[in-house]
């Protein structure tokens, strides 16, 4: 921490993955820009030592600060007085938790794309090793910084549904409802149990959807039966999966998430109903969230509209009526992650209103998908998380 302690600036950002070709890493890069926060600095962009110089050379960096690997990145700006702060970590998942390591290990804080890990073993170790740092590890769960989400969250919270009874999340597109045809980077990773891990379509989108009914509800997993598909022929990991849940305390969930749903793009929807009332969101229109009070009418609630959360207020950018959309919400999770790198930095406590997804997060997802394979070779059998 004494490294940077003082330091005035935009927080300076390194990249692993994410080179040419790879879209997630565009949106990270856009969403850390967009208030200001961060600097990108540096980065090991691709596992081709050609590919990774192509692409920082395209973005800009300093020839002395484009690596071929993440390792020989860690060593080097962690030894430099003007070093990154912080990288983004945007690889396929088989590389999150190597990577994460080293940046940890080096003093560097860590920005990791989610799933946490491709697996439970790897997930544990790395918790580990980021309970033995000192740095910050954030998990870029982006839905849950749309402000409307905050919204619904602090709605919950307040006891306006009152005790919930019912969760219902889903999470359907239909970009893989055929075999990819070669070349095509995104799918050729994600359908690749050796990088994506054992879940597919339950570990891209599904941890996201089940991510989100916890993060609104605050309710925590504790069986769950899953009954999961590889539709397309020659498929290795599914691309279809349908999840009863059971929620401690008694509520009762449900989640589809499926990329074979020919019709649908981005169909994230989470539905929550509890004994006094319930609420609605679709991440496709994300400034809006419906709620209905028990025998009232359905009253549509707005991004920074009238009755509006403090908690929804502070991570909207523009008035009502303008829309706001994915990357703001994306770039709320790394507004949230600067506040708490700079009170890290400084010595000092963000404020109590920070809010980003973190490791215990991340391991929550790759056990839910790791039970989710489980259930679904026992016949969707119940099993504990």
């Amino acid at each position: 921490m004494t490294r940077f302690k003082g330091r005035t600036g935009p927080i300076r950002l390194g990249m692993v993955g994410g080179g040419q070709g790879a879209f997630i890493g565009a949106v990270h890069r856009i969403a850390a820009r967009l208030d200001g926060e961060f600097d990108l600095v540096a980065g090991a962009l691709s596992s081709t030592p050609e590919k990774a110089r192509a692409s920082g050379q395209a973005l800009g960096l300093d020839p002395d600060r484009i690596y071929d690997d993440f390792a020989a990145m860690a060593a080097a700006e962690a030894a430099r007085p003007d070093g990154i702060e912080a990288v983004a970590i945007v690889t396929p998942n088989h590389m999150h938790a190597p990577a994460a390591k080293a940046f940890l290990a080096a003093g560097i804080h860590v920005i990791c794309d989610k799933p946490l890990t491709s697996t439970p073993e790897e997930a544990d170790a790395l918790a580990a090793a980021a309970a033995q740092s000192d740095m910050l590890f954030v998990l870029t769960h982006n839905y849950t910084g749309y402000p409307m989400i905050r919204q619904a969250q602090a709605m919950v919270a307040a006891g306006d549904l009152g005790r919930i009874r019912v969760v219902q999340v889903e999470y359907p597109q239909d970009w893989l409802a055929e075999e990819a045809g070669p070349g095509n980077k995104q799918a050729d990773w994600r359908t690749d149990p050796a990088r994506s891990g054992a879940g597919g379509a339950t570990g891209d989108i599904g941890t996201h959807a089940v991510h989100l009914a916890g993060f609104v509800t605050g309710l925590r997993i504790e069986r769950l039966a899953a009954d999961l598909d590889a539709f397309v022929p020659g498929r290795r990991v599914d691309d279809n999966g349908h999840v009863l849940l059971r929620y401690e305390g008694g509520a009762k969930g449900m989640l589809w998430c499926s990329q074979v749903a020919v019709g649908n793009e981005n169909a994230l929807r989470l539905r929550v109903y509890g004994e006094r009332g319930g609420i609605e969101w679709a991440q496709e229109e994300p400034n809006k969230l419906w709620y209905t009070p028990f025998g009232e009418p359905t009253r549509i609630l707005t991004r920074n509209g009238a009755g509006a959360t403090a908690a929804s207020q502070r991570l909207s950018r523009i008035p009502a009526g303008h829309p706001e959309g994915y990357l703001e919400g994306f770039a709320n999770i790394y507004a949230e992650a600067a506040a708490a790198i700079r009170a890290h930095r400084d010595g000092g406590t963000p404020d109590p209103a920070v809010s980003y997804p973190g490791i215990a997060d991340g391991l929550m997802g790759v056990r839910f998908v790791a039970a989710c394979v489980r259930s679904a070779a026992q016949d969707a059998a119940w099993v504990t998380l």
